[in-house]
């Protein structure tokens, strides 16, 4: 049965009962204090950079630049005065942004003390906060091994609560060491469902370890094609490179495949951060192809530092005449 077939489970509506205060309220209340208001300071009120507009009242042509938006060329002028015309937009205040969330067993790993799970949710929890204060609306599609939620765009708190509370509630349920494993996440079907649920013109996270079947590029790129698509790639920094541990059991999180490794064998280590570095090249070069932002979130990341950086190199993009072509590795 394909995903975006399967009619997923909706949040209640925003004059619904709110979930029961617990640890979502708990997360985004620390979050309030530990990281929203620094990032108040940093970013200095400018939180659109965080999140472009879809441009719906046309403000001037001028003529074509590199690095320009080709879907913004203005044909009939471009006829009339051969050369190429783009056409400069308006942006809009308020907008909605999608967050299209991995959340298979696979992003429950983490070294130290933070999982990949934890960095989602309180990148999650910063960034719908931060875009509802000022009116913007923000919904998610919740993938475990199927789409499993689907919350519609809106702009409260109570809002944000409910989708750190589902959040929570996948979870628990990954955590269940009764839960059969289901194979390799399906990323690929996940961006088709997102697709196809859409309707307007967004500002979409895909919110992921990238840790998945193959395939999913085409499906990125087309949602690319129509919404301004961010990558964030989550990463524990043990997935790049192993220390010498000795003999330890490795478990694969999806598929529960177990397998013993000699850590202390170095040409195994080595081997393990040669092939670790051709994956990471061939997923930044695949994001890059894809034409989409990227922000990579290590479990040993501090956030605020993290989505600074990422607003620091949009704000450079906005101020430049067009968009110059999207590199996964900027943010690195």
């Amino acid at each position: 049965m394909k995903l975006w077939r399967r009619k997923p489970a909706v949040a209640p509506a925003a004059n619904d009962p709110a979930p029961e205060a617990g640890a979502a309220d708990r997360l985004l209340r620390r979050l309030e204090w530990t990281v929203i208001r620094r990032l108040d300071g940093l970013l200095q009120g400018d939180y659109r950079t965080l999140m472009r507009g879809t441009g719906l009242d046309l403000a001037d042509l001028r003529e074509y630049q590199m690095h320009d938006d080709v879907r913004h060329i203005d044909w009939n002028v471009t006829a009339r005065q051969q050369v190429p015309h783009v056409r400069v937009f308006t942006e809009d205040r308020e907008m909605a942004a999608w967050f299209v969330l991995d959340l298979s067993r696979s992003v429950d790993f983490g070294s130290g003390p933070k999982a990949k799970r934890e960095i989602s949710a309180g990148f999650v929890g910063v960034l719908a906060r931060l875009l509802t204060r000022h009116g913007n609306r923000v919904g998610a599609l919740v993938y475990g091994h199927d789409l499993e939620a689907v919350l519609p765009p809106r702009s409260s708190r109570t809002h944000v609560l409910r989708l750190l509370h589902e959040m929570e509630r996948r979870a628990h349920a990954a955590a269940d060491a009764k839960a059969p494993h289901r194979g390799m996440t399906r990323l690929a079907d996940m961006l088709q469902s997102a697709a196809g649920l859409m309707p307007r013109r967004s500002t979409v996270f895909v919110v992921s370890d990238f840790l998945t079947e193959p395939g999913w590029e085409k499906p990125l790129a087309r949602l690319a094609q129509r919404h301004e698509v961010v990558a964030v790639r989550l990463f524990d920094p043990l997935e790049r490179e192993l220390p010498d541990l000795g003999l330890v059991p490795l478990a694969d999180a999806e598929t529960g495949e177990q397998v013993w490794v000699d850590t202390h064998d170095a040409a195994f280590r080595r081997r393990f951060a040669r092939l670790a570095a051709e994956r990471e090249e061939a997923l930044r070069e695949a994001l890059a192809n894809a034409g989409v932002d990227a922000l990579e979130l290590s479990t040993a990341d501090d956030l605020v530092e993290a989505i600074v950086r990422f607003a620091d190199m949009r704000r450079r993009r906005v101020r430049a005449t067009g968009a110059p072509p999207r590199r996964a590795g900027e943010l690195r």
